[in-house]
């Protein structure tokens, strides 16, 4: 005879070592205080419903409240071959409070029962994703405001493009973060909804009321179909999704600091506390924290891959491959939140390099648009002007000048229209100072980026 809570019609024990294959106690013990939460909603509704007394009620809300102390001091242990946290508290609790706890599990099923916990995760961690990600953006913005008038070079490809401001190349990622937030935001929507009720897939006979366990739990609505209710995961996918691009955005940021910090570009200098050092060479200051960001990316995107393979053919309603869904997702949004935390950090502690950078734009040729769109101004035709310029900047190239030390004769002798104005016009700062186009890098425009941005984040 098994000692199963569905042994009833089993003969044989398995063995241990299928007890711990088939066991998901290991990481759905995380789910702990939202079994205790839901186990706590289904008892009173029972008791509202008369279909357990308010005195067995009492005892089983009791018995969880201490049954979860316990978990959160230390002093409760589980069991493998009660495979998971909704049969170990069940049996923790009918040893603590008797016949009473047996009742609990009256009307609803582990499937109901474990997505009611996943959707309570999910809705509590993707809110407070949402958090740090403000938390984040608040950081950008607070050192796009120092930097509004310090100019860096753009890249395009990697090589030196045009001189833009400090400011509104940080501003990018705010805005990247912004659509992920906004993305997280309206997954809630479907994150919120109570499948509590549903039992194993058809509902069940006892009166029960599925909206007074919503209303219970917090829940926006509930599910319409039952089946649907315990078959649905598309909920984690969209997290795992939103997580998964969020970090990506992440990564494409933590490149660029990564670079900037390097002796080749020497933009920011790291802070201590958000780096290391090597083993052997004792000059190094390493970017681990955006290194490990970075590499991290891996992680999120394969567990979003993995439970896309395992709901693929998946036929209705449960089936146990559905265990899959948890160690993924808890994966990622431990990730993910560590990386915001970090990432906070890291860049709010950095030091810009404001000299540097400045200095870097005079030695390059990042101004040669401007050189191009001088004499457009002129009445040259920009396809012609960009021929010239190109030539300009081989003749630099070949004699080892940039394009503001250019003799004037040089100049004329490439087109008689370049006058001794082209100097003060190909300075780095009025190469940013002319973008003046909506959402350019342009000073004022930055500055209206900036006004924007802070209305926006009063009303997000």
């Amino acid at each position: 005879m098994s000692n199963k809570a569905w042994g009833g019609r089993f003969s044989e024990q398995p063995e241990d070592w299928v007890d711990e294959f088939n066991a998901s106690i290991h990481f759905d013990k995380t789910l702990i205080q939202y079994d205790v939460q839901g186990s706590i909603a289904h008892a009173k509704m029972l008791a509202k419903q008369d279909i357990i007394t308010d005195e067995d009620c009492q005892q089983i809300i009791n018995g969880l409240t201490t049954i979860l102390n316990d978990y959160e001091q230390g002093n409760l242990s589980f069991d493998v071959s009660l495979e998971d946290i909704h049969l170990n508290i069940e049996h923790e609790l009918i040893k603590r409070i008797g016949d009473a706890g047996g009742r609990l599990h009256t009307g609803r099923s582990r499937n109901d029962q474990v997505t009611t916990d996943m959707h309570l995760y999910t809705k509590e961690e993707v809110t407070q994703i949402i958090e740090l990600v403000n938390e984040l953006q608040q950081t950008i913005v607070n050192i796009a405001e120092q930097h509004v008038n310090t100019i860096m070079p753009g890249y395009t490809h990697l090589q030196r493009a045009q001189p833009i401001s400090f400011a509104h190349h940080i501003l990018t990622y705010y805005w990247m973060l912004d659509r992920d937030k906004s993305r997280f935001q309206d997954s809630l929507k479907r994150i919120d909804i109570s499948p509590l009720g549903a039992a194993a897939l058809s509902g069940t006979t006892y009166p029960i009321d599925r909206h007074e366990t919503q209303s219970l739990l917090n829940f926006g609505s509930v599910y319409e179909n039952s089946i649907d209710a315990v078959s649905d995961r598309d909920y984690i996918v969209e997290t795992l999704h939103n997580i998964s691009l969020t970090m990506i955005h992440l990564s494409r940021f933590a490149e660029e600091i990564i670079f900037w910090s390097s002796a080749e570009a020497n933009f920011v200098t790291l802070s201590d506390a958000f780096s290391t050092g090597s083993s052997i060479m004792p000059q190094k200051k390493n970017p681990d924290m955006a290194e490990l960001i970075r590499g991290k990316v891996g992680r999120t995107t394969g567990n979003l891959m993995s439970i896309l393979m395992t709901l693929k053919g998946l036929p209705l309603a449960y089936n146990k491959d559905m265990q899959e869904d948890k160690e993924g997702l808890f994966d990622a949004v431990h990730t993910i939140k560590g990386s915001l935390r970090i990432f906070a950090g890291m860049i709010d502690t950095m030091t810009v390099n404001v000299d540097h950078l400045q200095q870097t734009v005079y030695n390059d040729f990042s101004n040669a648009t401007e050189l191009a769109d001088y004499l457009v101004n002129k009445g040259v035709p920009f396809r012609s002007a960009h021929e010239i310029v190109g030539k300009i900047v081989l003749w630099s190239i070949q004699h080892n000048v940039y394009l503001l030390d250019v003799p004037l004769e040089e100049y004329q002798k490439a087109h008689k229209r370049i006058d001794s104005d082209i100097y003060d016009y190909l300075k780095p700062e009025n190469c940013v100072s002319r973008r003046i186009s909506y959402g350019s890098t342009g000073q004022s425009a930055v500055e209206h980026q900036l006004s924007v941005i802070k209305q926006h984040l009063k009303t997000n």
